[in-house]
């Protein structure tokens, strides 16, 4: 079993393997874990982090790697590669999502990661970090094929995850009904007298199979509640601010519902079909675009929208920007021609380095991811919450308690950017790395 201090031990089982920290940090490929550890760095620095907090944080407590079989529709069987890594765990169970994407690669599940024990430090909820991933292009799966690798997938984890050790979520081209599989193949695993907890081992469930409500829209309503704290600080309305989005799924399409319905105006969207923005002075309809996105998968084609060119898009004139697609998409050149006072990070990672120089120098105010998506996190601890302790949550009470855990976290964040002068992304995982070095000092290290 892992254990807090960041070790790990290697499993027997022959359905996976496990590859010890060591290994893997030999791997040469490791760019977006290294900037997230140059992250954790300078935070670190600023703050005088104790070395042996910097030293255990600075590797994954454990990654695991799997091959598994498919039976395809046709009969024929495919081998899918998995991974799952788990960052952190000296706050509570592992947490974080699990995705499918052609392009999951291990450097990028262990960034993931451990961007998600930084999140939970931040929002001070109780859960470690972990991440998972497959590299399969759904799209290209049938619905059964899917529900098939999916059970797969959890089959050969195994052990690696449960309840009260690590708890998966949706992420990348996984949902609600993803995980609802999930809880089926975990329970199938245990004995009949303990299936009824099985449901707690993922968060992001369907509402009828114990899933929280609120949980679908919980990331884009943070993103959307931390903006409303800014705007506050600046000492305007929400209803007086234009946005573009990019990308319009989970993440993007829920903000943009939400700040419409608080007045907001929606002028441009990108997303990987190509990017639209508004002919009318209304602004695009974020409920009419997210109808049309479900039903032909793309922004595209939009009825009253006028196609643009991806320049034209990132330099649209507005008050706030929110990428929420996938890592690597604000770099230098792209920060240039932004044209907007604020950009609220939806998706994880979506600034590069070079990125967040450029909006410094430019004086763009940042919500970092760690701090701005963390509302989905939050609510995937309500869910568990509710799971483990047989009980139900209204939507008025989720959406209260979300708010109340936000606006501490934003507080915290802001005093420690005015403490020790600091950007909003290093005050955000200075704060998350006080809260772990506490709980370090107390506890000490084993043995």
């Amino acid at each position: 079993m892992n254990t807090a201090n960041g070790l790990n031990t290697v499993a027997t089982d022959s359905r996976n393997t496990r590859v010890s920290p060591g290994t893997a940090m030999r791997d040469q490929e490791h760019r977006l874990f290294q900037r997230v550890q140059e992250q954790m760095d300078r935070a670190a620095e600023a703050i005088d982090l104790a070395p042996e907090v910097r030293k255990i944080l600075a590797m994954p407590a454990c990654e695991v790697g799997v091959n598994f079989p498919v039976r395809m529709d046709d009969g024929r069987i495919e081998m899918f590669s998995g991974y799952r890594v788990q960052h952190n765990n000296v706050l509570g169970p592992f947490k974080g999502g699990i995705r499918y994407h052609a392009d999951v690669s291990l450097d990028e599940v262990r960034a993931l990661a451990a961007w998600m024990t930084i999140k939970c430090a931040l929002v001070d909820i109780p859960f470690g970090g972990a991440k998972g991933g497959v590299q399969v292009d759904p799209a290209k799966l049938s619905r059964r094929e899917v529900e098939r690798l999916t059970r797969r997938f959890v089959y050969a984890l195994g052990a690696n995850i449960g309840p009260g050790y690590d708890v998966p979520a949706p992420d990348v081209n996984t949902d609600a009904r993803t995980m609802a599989w999930i809880v089926d193949t975990y329970a199938a695993t245990l004995p009949p007298q303990e299936r009824y907890r099985a449901s707690a081992v993922v968060t992001g469930k369907p509402v009828s199979a114990g899933g929280s409500v609120g949980r679908e829209k919980a990331t884009g309503q943070g993103v959307v509640d931390l903006i409303e704290m800014w705007a506050t600080d600046q000492r305007c309305e929400i209803v007086d601010l234009s946005y573009t989005v990019q990308g319009f799924g989970k993440v993007g399409s829920w903000a943009a519902r939400v700040l419409k319905d608080k007045g907001a105006k929606l002028l441009a969207v990108q997303d990987a079909t190509g990017a639209i923005k508004s002919d009318a002075a209304e602004g695009l309809d974020a409920d009419a675009l997210a109808d049309h996105v479900k039903k032909t998968g793309g922004v595209v084609g939009f009825p009253g929208a006028q196609a643009i060119s991806k320049e034209t898009f990132y330099a649209t004139r507005a008050d706030v920007f929110i990428p929420a697609a996938l890592e690597n998409q604000v770099t230098a050149e792209t920060a240039r021609v932004l044209n907007v006072r604020l950009v609220a990070e939806g998706a994880n990672g979506p600034t590069t380095p070079e990125g967040d120089s450029v909006l410094r120098e430019r004086r763009i105010a940042v919500l970092p991811d760690v701090l701005c998506n963390a509302g989905g996190v939050i609510v995937s601890y309500f869910e568990w919450l509710q799971n483990r302790g047989g009980t139900v949550w209204n939507a008025a009470e989720v959406n209260r308690q979300l708010r109340a855990i936000l606006e501490r976290a934003y507080v915290r964040t802001k005093e420690m950017a005015s403490e020790h002068a600091l950007d909003w992304r290093s005050a955000a995982y200075a704060t998350a790395l006080r809260r772990i070095e506490q709980v370090y000092a107390e506890r000490g290290i084993f043995p």
